[in-house]
C-alpha cells in the first residue's frame, strides 16, 4: 500500500475493523509548522478523527496532535484542518456523505516527497456481527495456518 519513500506516521487500524471502506482519496493536509515536527515524531491519534464537507471545503475533525515540546506556539491539539483536494473530488465526496450511512473517515497520516498527505476514505459502518464473522474467519484462518506448519513439521 505505501510506495517507496512514503513514511507512514500514524494510522487508524480500527477503522477497518469498524467500517467498510468503499473508496480512498489522498488528500493534502493544512499544518502549523510545529504540528508538522510532532507529526513526523507520531505523536498524532487518528482514532476519533472524522472529515466533513463544508461550504466546498473538507474538513478533518477529532485528529489529535499533540504540541511540539520545543515549539512556542499554543495550537490546539485537536482544531479542525483543512484538507487538499481538487473541486471534482470534493464534489463526489459531498454528494456521496449525503447518502444514508455513508461517512469520511482518515485511514492514516502519510510524508510523502516532504509533505504531510492524510489518506481519506469513504465508509459504511459495519454492524456488529460482521466485526464477529472477520473475526472468526481470522481465527479460523490461523488454525488452518497453525495445523498445516504442525503437519509440514511431523513430515
Amino acid at each position: 500500500m505505501s510506495r517507496r519513500g512514503d513514511q507512514v506516521v500514524i494510522s487508524n487500524r480500527k477503522a477497518r475493523h469498524d467500517y467498510h471502506v468503499l473508496d480512498i482519496w489522498e488528500c493534502g493536509i493544512v499544518l502549523e509548522g510545529s504540528e508538522v515536527k510532532s507529526l513526523r515524531e507520531g505523536k498524532a491519534n487518528l482514532q476519533d478523527g472524522y472529515a466533513r464537507v463544508e461550504d466546498g471545503e473538507v474538513w478533518l475533525n477529532g485528529m489529535h496532535v499533540s504540541p511540539y515540546v520545543f515549539s512556542r506556539a499554543e495550537l490546539d491539539p485537536v482544531r479542525r484542518r483543512k484538507l487538499l483536494l481538487h473541486h471534482g473530488e470534493i464534489e463526489e465526496m459531498r454528494q456521496r456523505t449525503q447518502e444514508k450511512g455513508l461517512t469520511l473517515i482518515p485511514l492514516r497520516v502519510y510524508f510523502k516527497d516532504g509533505r504531510a498527505k492524510v489518506e481519506l476514505a469513504i465508509c459504511k459502518g459495519k454492524k456488529n456481527y460482521d466485526k464477529r464473522h472477520v473475526l472468526a474467519e481470522r481465527d479460523a484462518m490461523r488454525e488452518a495456518e497453525r495445523a498445516l506448519k504442525e503437519r509440514q513439521r511431523d513430515s
